[in-house]
């Protein structure tokens, strides 16, 4: 009787026992002291650009995964000393002109948002994007350009400043843009504008991304976005396609102050959230009292929890690195009801906040 093959495709046999040492071996030449998680995680990386070439992926696909790794490298060194400055992304056309109004407000919004403590992301282009960056000071500007041929360079403001970042792949920029954006902000634009905006929807809506404002701006008396809410969203709501509450992963304004309003108000007294384990852990900035727990539990356990799972104000839990001082609740989140989940915090900040003792 024959034995069976094990390893039927004739492709070399791959695990992290054959890169392990030869990774450690790196880290030592360099002098980089990674953590045991972190040296693992490298070992992965580099065993799955071996499995690339195993599996025979050709010389064009290789260089599309290299040049990928090394543009979200380099964003995320760029981005990595301002961790603790929330920022906001501004989307719109880079066809609109000076001297149209959504530009003028787009450079009032930015303004406003800066000088609430946000740092500004755009994508660097013209219209809209330079308008976003002429608000702040450009030390609070950040820009994510796309390299395309047809295309000048970045925008005045913020060409030649080292927080520019240029990418070749619209894939790993819009992953930059959702990775460092504590709200969004989105003018009329066309094709790529509407991209960036329903990207930034569907990681809400699925809970790929942080929960975040979303939020469309435009000036008195335009109907761009009226004509796609009744155009796009409404017919897509009517037949079910999206639940009704989605409608509320967004809002429409045409008030810069009144934008900046919901977007300041949005962290009142929600922080942030990770998930630890089954957990989903939202940080305080002020702590639930009996009172308003009680309330919530009756408004939106329902729709949140798993089973019969409740919200509990805990402490830290082990796994939890950062804001480890601020006040938590937990749940057992049923990881579906993301436009609920926003309602929830919302209705937290609706709450009067009251002083940690």
């Amino acid at each position: 009787m024959s034995t069976p093959n094990p390893n039927p495709s004739g492709r070399p046999a791959l695990d992290l026992s054959h890169i392990e040492s030869a990774v450690d071996s790196f880290f030592t030449a360099t002098g980089v002291e990674p953590s045991e998680e972190a040296r693992e995680l490298v070992a992965e990386i580099m065993l799955s650009g071996l499995k690339l070439v195993a599996d025979g992926a050709d010389l064009g696909q290789l260089k599309l995964v290299r040049t990928a790794l090394k543009e979200m490298r380099h964003a995320y060194r760029i981005f990595s000393p301002y961790k603790g400055t929330r920022k906001i992304s501004i989307f719109g056309s880079a066809r609109t002109p000076p001297t149209d109004p959504d530009y003028v407000m787009a450079r009032v919004f930015s303004r406003i948002i800066s000088d609430s403590g946000m740092m500004v992301i755009t994508g660097a282009g013209d219209g809209i994007m330079k308008a976003g960056h002429e608000g702040p000071d450009v030390e609070k500007c950040f820009g994510l350009r796309i390299r395309l041929p047809f295309e000048a360079g970045a925008n005045s403001v913020i060409d030649g400043d080292p927080k520019l970042v240029n990418f070749r792949y619209f894939f790993t920029r819009k992953l930059m843009f959702m990775a460092h954006s504590d709200a969004v902000a989105v003018f009329p634009g066309g094709f790529g504008t509407q991209d960036e905006l329903f990207e930034a929807l569907t990681l809400i809506q699925t809970g790929k991304s942080n929960l975040v404002p979303v939020i469309l701006l435009e000036h008195e008396g335009g109907d761009y976005w009226k004509n796609w809410e009744d155009g796009c969203v409404l017919p897509l709501a009517r037949r079910r396609l999206i639940s009704p509450e989605d409608r509320g992963l967004y809002s429409i304004h045409t008030d810069p102050h009144k934008a900046v309003e919901e977007v300041v108000g949005f962290y009142r007294r929600y922080h942030s959230m990770r998930f630890v384990g089954k957990e989903l852990v939202l940080r305080l900035q002020t702590p639930l009292t009996d009172h308003e727990l009680a309330l919530f539990e009756g408004e939106f356990r329902k729709d949140l929890c798993e089973r019969d799972g409740t919200f509990r104000r805990v402490d830290a839990f082990e796994e939890e690195e950062d804001h480890r001082d601020l006040p938590r609740v937990a749940f057992q989140f049923n990881r579906r009801a993301w436009s609920r989940l926003r309602a929830f915090i919302d209705a937290i900040n609706g709450m009067p906040a009251r002083p940690i003792h």
